[in-house]
């Protein structure tokens, strides 16, 4: 490991070792140069190959022969920012240094800058970072309308790194956090930066877009369903650690009750719901198009159900916003019976209150005439009876 070059009177050596660390002296004829060798070390775990999120130690070792220093140790990320770890001082020989959890962006090249006031020390130690992991934030919320088409997107960062290795992963879908996970499929990209995709039996219908972005994990939902609400996990998995990123879709129906055309002066409920729950800074919305204020009503913190008493036709829309911006909207048209309609029903309940009354009327009439042929039947069986007395009587005499 170590070479003598006389030519440059220096002493090269290779591969240096902590044990190399002490006081080299060059012999010149009677000359003598003494040379204080003082060496760091910083391991990098896992070859400086992580997953977003993880949080690597480093290990700071230094050697020499004169007394070991205290250290000042500054961390440079890839972006030239100043990143203050976490310190473990296990001894003056030995430095723990903690990252954070690391993003998806921080891969590149770092800096570990060493330094001590006595003897005075000024070292920067380069390494280089990957991070596998995905470009989406940890959590991304999604809004789809029922019947509606969505394709939901994670995308890789394996090219831009220029990450080397194989790796799998899988997406899975629940549709709530207790819920059990179903596997939609899963893939496995291989060192070239192929990447291989195999469908899994689910009762969620959805497919596989053939045509997507570079180094794109995709679903498409080709009809929305009230149902299809929920948690899509990807997940990363390489050497036994996982990486996931997620987004929850929520979905939005609307309905009425009663269903159909709105007659004059009748009444109609509007209902907008929305499948899981809203952040703080979200809220439901009816409102009818080219109205007054009159037709607008919000919906309270947290209620994912917004109901409203209409008696106008016309189309009504539901809008979810969150921080001011309409996320999604959904259309109701509400129409109203036609005119000849109403007609024909004002005619037919004028024509049903005649008819009841003249069927009154006559039931009146039959009831005072049947019951003028019972009186006239009594007085006659009277008649009768009067006679028939009046006969036996004489037939007497």
């Amino acid at each position: 490991r170590a070479d003598i070059k006389m030519q440059y009177k220096q002493l090269w050596i290779g591969n240096l070792k902590l044990s190399d660390a002490g006081i080299y002296t060059c012999e010149y004829g009677s000359q003598k140069v003494h040379t204080s060798l003082h060496i760091f070390k910083l391991t990098i775990p896992l070859d400086g190959n992580f997953l977003q999120n993880e949080a690597p130690e480093l290990i700071l070792m230094q050697n020499s022969s004169s007394p070991l220093p205290d250290l000042s140790i500054t961390l440079f990320d890839s972006n030239n920012n100043r990143v203050t770890p976490e310190l473990q001082k296990k001894s003056h020989q030995k430095y723990i240094v903690n990252l954070k959890k690391l993003e998806a962006k921080d891969s590149g090249a770092w800096v570990c800058q060493v330094h001590s006031d006595s003897p005075l020390i000024n070292k920067n130690i380069s390494f280089a970072v990957k991070v596998l992991g995905f470009q989406n934030p940890d959590l991304e919320r999604k809004y789809a309308t029922v019947d509606s088409t969505i394709i939901l997107s994670w995308h890789l960062n394996s090219k831009k790194i220029k990450w080397e290795e194989s790796f799998t992963g899988q997406l899975n879908w629940k549709q709530q956090e207790s819920a059990n996970a179903h596997e939609l499929f899963d893939f496995n990209v291989t060192a070239e930066g192929q990447l291989h995709e195999t469908k899994k039996s689910s009762s969620l219908l959805f497919e596989i877009p053939e045509r997507k972005p570079e180094n794109t994990i995709q679903v498409k939902l080709p009809k929305v369903l009230f149902d299809h609400s929920g948690q899509y996990q990807c997940q990363l998995e390489y050497q036994g650690r996982h990486a996931q990123s997620k987004i929850e879709l929520v979905v939005m129906n609307v309905s009425a009750d009663p269903v159909g055309p709105l007659s004059r002066g009748a009444n109609m409920t509007l209902t907008c719901q929305v499948s899981g729950p809203l952040p703080p800074n979200a809220y439901l919305r009816w409102e009818r198009v080219n109205g007054t204020k009159m037709d607008i009503k919000n919906s309270k913190q947290h209620e994912v159900k917004l109901e409203v008493n209409i008696s106008a036709a016309g189309l009504w829309s539901c809008h979810l916003i969150e921080d001011g911006d309409r996320k999604i909207s959904l259309h109701y048209h509400v129409e109203e019976v036609p005119v000849w309609i109403n007609y024909v029903i004002i005619g037919a309940s004028v024509g049903g209150s005649l008819l009841v009354l003249a069927l009154g009327c006559l039931c009146i009439i039959s009831g005072l005439s049947r019951q003028r042929r019972r009186k006239r039947a009594e007085r006659m069986a009277q008649a009768k009876q009067y006679l028939l007395e009046k006969r036996t009587c004489q037939c007497q005499q």
